[in-house]
């Protein structure tokens, strides 16, 4: 199967560009490796070359680089990763023969040529977006300027809800999305703690811990990954937290 380069971009930032990238990347080596027991031990290089799955930073910022660096050093990155100077450079990553690539871009304004670049190297784009109106004009931006007038295939996640806010603020931003015309993923990442933390602790999402709420955080990701296609087929019907059962609720 060619390689496919998928872009996590918006030019807002605080989005979770980032966390998306790596959970992902994180996921789709689960779901493609199914590895139990195959976390290498902390080596010089970070990640593992043989990975099926890279995960690229393009952002100068390089939050992903030191993510990456304190997984490795607390157990193991399951997947393989870099970070790019040139976005262009990614045509001569596809020549690794990896299954998936995920490309952590910058969340600015200034930094629209690397965007820019990336959007030109890419298969898709994933755009997360907070459940909030400061969200809106942003992401807009992003995607009418920058992503939709190049005809590449995107689609927009709400990332980041806190189930305790309700849905008032989950319903406006689907009806908003909706009204804009953009695809959106049924899944829904919620907020927890332990995403917010995971970087700190060099974790991905794949090695938390096995508690209820861990669990939880997993399965978002698990199936956002499957929603895309990445490694497998979601299952029919609606998530048990989609967009469109937690709408429903409303009713």
């Amino acid at each position: 199967m060619p390689t496919q380069i998928h872009v996590i971009a918006n030019q807002k930032g605080g989005v979770g560009k980032t966390t998306v990238a790596m959970n992902l990347g994180a996921v789709t080596y689960d779901v493609l490796v199914n590895p139990p027991a195959l976390m290498r031990e902390a080596a010089e290089a970070v990640g593992d070359p043989d990975s099926p799955v890279m995960v690229v930073s393009t952002d100068p910022q390089a939050s992903s680089v030191w993510w990456s660096a304190r997984v490795e050093k607390a157990g193991g990155l399951p997947f393989d990763f870099a970070q790019v100077e040139d976005p262009h450079d990614l045509r001569k990553l596809r020549r690794l023969g990896k299954a998936h690539i995920f490309v952590d871009t910058p969340g600015s304004l200034e930094d629209e040529r690397i965007l820019a670049a990336a959007l030109d190297e890419c298969d898709d784009v994933l755009v997360p977006m907070l459940p909030e109106p400061l969200a809106y004009d942003p992401t807009a931006r992003t995607i009418d300027r920058v992503i939709a007038p190049r005809g590449i295939p995107y689609r927009v996640v709400v990332n980041a809800w806190d189930p305790r806010d309700g849905l008032p603020d989950l319903q406006q931003t689907a009806q908003y999305i909706s009204k804009k015309r953009w695809p959106l993923c049924n899944t829904v990442v919620r907020r927890y703690k332990i995403h917010t933390r995971a970087s700190a602790e060099g974790l991905v999402v794949t090695q938390y811990p096995k508690n209820r709420v861990a669990m939880e955080a997993r399965e978002d990701f698990f199936r956002l990954a499957l929603e895309l296609g990445y490694g497998g087929a979601i299952p029919d019907g609606p998530s048990p937290a989609g967009v469109d059962t937690l709408l429903a609720q409303e009713a």
